[in-house]
């Protein structure tokens, strides 16, 4: 997800902090690129899996759950590889057939993943076991393990009847004696009939006879089965609906590929940002449009009717505030997991919100009609909650609040929104966004104002991301320039560039006086991506081993340091700047508004060093990278000019076990902070 542009980068490990606190937002602003959906993305590489031939996949999401579904399809034997293009993957079709006939498959917490895998599975042939987390195996399956029996599966239960974890066995499953018409319940959860629909025709592929499934009650998201439907159709297998609660698979249908396929931005994801839209400011959303797929654009008509303006493109929803939002009763059965936003924007609404149709919400990551309720609570908002219904009265004024996320990607990046009524939120376990928005709080960052603007003429504010070799700080301080459209400046790759003038110029590294001279008449252009030095590109050529080793050398020198002050000092231009080094909030700018340390453990240093090298080629042993960053960080800390420490007012941020986006949204969090306590000073 990009909030005008990508934030972060791939070299921390993937744990989280423990809580993310969030200050007061005044408004919201900008234009942010979806990821893929969850839903599409799932069923793309399920179906891309049972087809015959190849294909190519753009757009996928890269998330939890999808990284579950693909763990899943490797296991099972089916090839999926990069792309030629950045981003694409080709999927090997194994044209119904898995090549691994026995297998344990964990899958998290991803329902988009396990019901329809226990399907296919089911009904292919094999010898299988499936389990998840915990909480997975308190969601229900028993009605997609009885439509898949009375098909003539083998499935047991290998714990609670009714739930996971489940054993497969090969057995007669989808026998030629299997029945024409099959039942599934409708009204737990749309994903047992549209597994059963993605994984019948490996049995009409085998038996060449029709097959139907009656919808037994009412269906719950049913825009969700329209997914299933329309991609289905996309690999050659025509779904025929026979009134509202019948689907039939003709006897004809086998899976092909078609080629190529793209995945739409996510619409579940897009209500986040259109919620903040209409809530405080204007807000547009690229990657899916008026034609989409996906039955939670909806949420945005929905928004209009409590006041908002909303427009629509091909490809992009606005949402705007207009007016003060009006407080509705909503039955939101098409769109369950888009209307959880609705309880959040309730708490900005003139009188009571009711959301109906919710029942879904109690068997989903956690009972979160039960968890949206204790923590609308925390707010000050006034809540009934009943079997499938929540109503909300939303307080005079909004309260500070903790918020417990109960390991579920969608109660965290709700209660965001709460920020946007001018209170600090606390959101505990942040890192459970992984699921399926890694970078969801980054990107939300980057559309976020402070409650006030810096006073007119104040010169233009300045983050200071100070820190040793390999700690993370360099991608960091990418992340946030880009989420806040400031410039950057890498102050160690003017550094690097000295070093460079001084070997292409054969200066010794010992001769202060000729490497200060090279350093104060640099021809040097930052442009973009890339670094031009005496009007050739040097963006490769400066992060060399040897460069790097040579700038250590030069940094030390007093005279070299005074020499690019001035220089490093003129980035500092509108409308913001992001300082990466090791001194920044010590002496360049010594008056920045945010300064943080960004650290880690020596050990995990050495360790990201050794996946960039290893990623480029270089073989290197991890044992002596870790004494040349002890080496290092003596050099660095013990050097007369400037040594490495923390500024006095700096904070101290250890990315040891933190994740690159949640470092990002650390740091966009302490900015909005201080741009509020900046602005309530003038």
């Amino acid at each position: 997800m990009k909030p005008d542009a990508a934030a972060g980068g791939p070299t921390a490990p993937a744990a989280a902090p423990a809580h993310l606190d969030l200050a007061p937002i005044g408004r919201v602003e900008g234009s942010v690129a979806l990821p893929g959906s969850k839903s599409i993305s799932n069923r793309t590489l399920l179906l891309a899996a049972l087809a015959s031939g190849d294909t190519r996949v753009r757009g996928l999401l890269d998330a939890d759950d999808v990284d579950r579904m693909r763990e899943a399809l490797a296991t099972l034997g089916v090839r999926v590889e990069p792309a030629g293009t950045a981003g694409e993957l080709v999927v090997h079709g194994a044209a119904g057939a898995f090549p691994v006939k026995a297998a344990r498959l964990f899958l998290g917490n991803a329902g988009t993943a396990f019901r329809p895998l226990t399907a296919a599975l089911a009904l292919a042939g094999g010898d299988y076991e499936l389990s998840g987390v915990p909480r997975m195996h308190e969601r229900p399956i028993g009605d997609l393990v009885d439509a898949l029996r009375a098909l003539g599966a083998d499935v047991r239960y290998l714990g609670r009847a009714g739930f996971p974890p489940l054993a497969i066995a090969a057995g007669c499953a989808a026998a030629d004696g299997a029945p024409d018409r099959v039942a599934v319940r409708g009204d737990v959860s749309s994903q047992f009939l549209s597994a059963l629909l993605m994984a019948l025709p490996l049995v009409t592929a085998r038996t060449r006879r029709a097959v139907t499934v009656d919808v037994v009650g009412e269906l719950v998201s049913r825009p969700y089965v329209a997914i299933t439907t329309s991609l289905m159709r996309r690999f050659g297998v025509a779904v025929i609906e026979e009134g509202a609660n019948a689907f039939r698979i003709p006897g004809t249908a086998a899976y092909a590929s078609p080629g190529a396929i793209q995945v739409e931005g996510d619409a579940s994801s897009a209500s986040y940002f259109l919620a903040a839209g209409a809530i405080a400011g204007r807000v547009r959303v690229t990657g899916v449009g008026r034609n989409s797929i996906q039955g939670d654009v909806a949420f945005a008509d929905v928004l209009a009717r409590m006041g908002a303006g909303i427009a629509y493109g091909d490809d992009w929803i606005e949402a705007r505030q207009v007016a003060a939002l009006t407080g509705v009763t909503v039955d939101c059965v098409a769109i369950p997991d888009a209307a959880m936003k609705l309880a959040v924007v309730a708490l900005f609404a003139r009188g009571p919100t009711t959301l109906t149709g919710i029942g879904s919400w109690r068997v989903k990551e956690t009972d979160r009609i039960a968890a949206m309720a204790t923590e609308l609570a925390k707010l000050g908002a006034t809540v009934e909650a009943g079997a499938d219904h929540l109503r909300v009265v939303p307080p005079r004024s909004l309260s500070p609040a903790t918020i417990d996320t109960y390991d579920d990607h969608r109660i965290a990046m709700c209660f965001s929104l709460a920020a946007l009524g001018g209170v600090t939120v606390r959101i505990n376990d942040p890192g459970c966004v992984r699921k399926t928005v890694p970078d969801y709080f980054a990107a939300f960052g980057g559309i976020s104002r402070p409650v006030r603007e810096p006073a007119p003429g104040a010169p233009p504010p300045v983050i200071a991301v100070d820190g040793p070799a390999a700690s993370g700080k360099g991608t960091v301080a990418a992340g946030v320039a880009r989420a806040l459209g400031f410039h950057l400046l890498d102050s160690g790759a003017l550094y690097r560039l000295v070093a460079l003038k001084a070997q292409r110029s054969g200066i010794a590294l010992t001769d202060t006086a000729r490497l200060a001279a090279a350093a104060a008449a640099l021809d040097v252009e930052f442009a973009g991506e890339g670094i031009l030095l005496d009007g050739a590109d040097a963006t490769d050529a400066i992060r060399g081993e040897a460069v790097g080793t040579a700038a250590s050398q030069v940094a030390v020198a007093p005279e070299v340091r005074a020499a690019l002050l001035a220089r490093q000092r003129a980035f500092r231009r509108a409308p913001g700047l992001v300082a990466d080094g090791r001194d920044m909030g010590t002496v360049v700018f010594p008056e920045a508004m945010v300064k943080v340390f960004v650290t880690a453990s020596p050990e995990e240093r050495a360790r990201r060093r050794h996946k960039q090298l290893i990623e480029k080629g270089i073989s290197v042993n991890i044992e002596s990278l870790l004494r040349d960053i002890l080496e290092r960080d003596a050099r660095d800390a013990g050097r007369e000019a400037a040594p490495l420490k923390p500024a006095a007012d700096a904070v101290i941020l250890d990315t040891t076990q933190m994740t690159i986006d949640a470092a990002v949204a650390f740091v966009l969090g302490r900015f909005s902070a201080a741009a509020i306590a900046d602005a309530g000073t003038t």
